[in-house]
């Protein structure tokens, strides 16, 4: 599928799923925006899920990587389904008293994996994954997502894989123009104020 039809096609699965929220947003990195993309809303529907995984192993498919790792909760689904169409095992790192582990799951030393993310923005909890991949004697080949939101600005060693590329601006808390206007902030995820 070319570039175009992809981006249009995502759009509209994000648009009826209410993937891609407006607001006032905390994000994971600390940082605040008026968007947010919600992708566990699209990925919710089990067609959106199966063809953003078929989209982004395509793209992953030439590196043959032994297989995928995420973080959760962002990469669960969308890690899942690369892993599927790609018939490779999936495995998923969480957090354990903030730092991210391996917990469910034995380290596949000497594999090369594809750390997944759903939304990219500053990279911080895909490179932690991929982190701790290297420090237990597996290679990491790529980091892919679905959305890449970081334009250039993330702490990955690679720019990542992605099927779409946005451009949100984002602003530290003490320069953000929604807390100067006293727009409620809202932690994504939870849908509590922040």
């Amino acid at each position: 599928m070319e570039k175009q039809a992809l981006n249009e096609k995502l759009k509209g699965m994000m648009v009826n799923s209410g993937a891609l929220l407006e607001g006032h947003f905390l994000l994971s990195s600390g940082l605040h925006s008026g968007n947010y993309l919600q992708c566990a809303l699209m990925l919710r529907f089990p067609e959106y899920a199966e063809f953003c995984g078929i989209a982004l192993g395509k793209k992953l498919a030439d590196l043959k990587p032994d297989f995928i790792v995420a973080p959760a909760m962002g990469g669960l689904i969308i890690g899942h389904e690369v892993a599927r169409y790609l018939k490779i095992p999936f495995i998923f790192c969480e957090r354990e008293e903030g730092e991210m582990m391996l917990r469910r799951f034995p380290f596949p030393y000497g594999k090369k994996a594809v750390v997944i993310e759903d939304v990219i923005t500053t990279g911080g909890s895909a490179n932690e994954v991929g982190i701790l991949m290297e420090v237990n004697k597996v290679e990491w080949i790529s980091t892919a997502c679905i959305v890449n939101r970081s334009s250039g600005r993330n702490v990955l060693p690679s720019h990542p894989v992605s099927l779409m590329e946005v451009s949100f601006p984002t602003y530290q808390p003490s320069e953000c123009p929604y807390c100067r206007n006293g727009l409620d902030l809202v932690k994504p995820g939870s849908r509590k104020k922040a």
